[in-house]
């Protein structure tokens, strides 16, 4: 059943592709869908045909949350408890994924589908998305964690807590002139969009991208002489990979570089 609602492909180019497939329920997410996602992004993660990642939701929507009847069926005590809190990749697969991964967001993104947004590194969006972190109207907080500390360190603490705060929509624009999205397109372009930006990103280094991923993200929760530390070593790494050989390389012979990711 769930297998064809989360799709995984990967085009000639290097770009992966991740589409949240449940159309008749604007993509809302069962449990069993959310553990099938979360698979789907570890292999894409794995997958060395994979260069950048998009992220994105059939039929005019990217989700729109929970699916509650789904979630009716799972005792209260055991909702949303996926794993311990130290099991990142459970909670923050997009951000766990070692790839850069650009969301592709048109319709409703609510709730779960607000959350993974927040994770995602770039965000691309078509001038009908809409956003909401609705949890106040059910009686929780962010489900992912995402919403309570990766949202305030997008937007800023009191632009994060006024959506918080209401559940309210965050329109296309709004999103685009905070800068909680980088690009508004018309929804017929929305994929071309996706696939011009991950292209920009094809022509660096993996094992670069991959260190400064990490570095970014997890400096968000370092203090400056851990993350200086993590930098050296990723910086020596970088030295010693054969991507910053062939970069090296490819300026002094003025050729296009040919990356192999180590």
């Amino acid at each position: 059943m769930t297998a064809h609602h989360i799709r995984f492909e990967v085009e000639d180019d290097g770009i992966g592709i991740v589409t949240i497939d449940r159309p008749e329920k604007r993509n809302a997410m069962t449990y069993a869908m959310l553990g099938e996602f979360i698979e789907q992004i570890r292999k894409a993660g794995e997958d060395e045909r994979v260069r950048v990642l998009i992220v994105t939701g059939a039929g005019g929507a990217f989700c729109a949350g929970t699916d509650l009847a789904d979630l009716a069926t799972v005792p209260g005590e055991s909702r949303g408890v996926r794993g311990g809190a130290s099991e990142r990749v459970v909670w923050w697969p997009i951000t766990s994924c070692p790839k850069p991964v650009i969301g592709a967001i048109d319709g409703y993104a609510v709730g779960m589908g607000a959350e993974f947004t927040s994770q995602c590194d770039v965000r691309i969006a078509t001038t009908r998305a809409r956003f909401a972190w609705n949890f106040a109207h059910r009686g929780l907080v962010p489900d992912t964690g995402a919403g309570s500390w990766l949202l305030p360190r997008l937007i800023g603490p009191s632009q994060a807590l006024r959506l918080l705060y209401s559940g309210g929509f965050l329109e296309a624009s709004q999103a685009k002139e905070i800068g909680y999205v980088a690009e508004l397109v018309a929804p017929e372009a929305l994929m071309d969009a996706a696939r011009a930006e991950a292209r920009r990103y094809l022509s660096s280094s993996p094992f670069s991208l991959r260190h400064m991923k990490q570095l970014v993200w997890r400096g968000l929760e370092r203090d400056v002489g851990e993350h200086m530390a993590q930098h050296v070593e990723a910086l020596q790494a970088c030295f010693k990979s054969e991507d910053h050989k062939e970069g090296v390389a490819s300026f002094l012979e003025r050729r296009p570089a040919k990356f192999v990711g180590r």
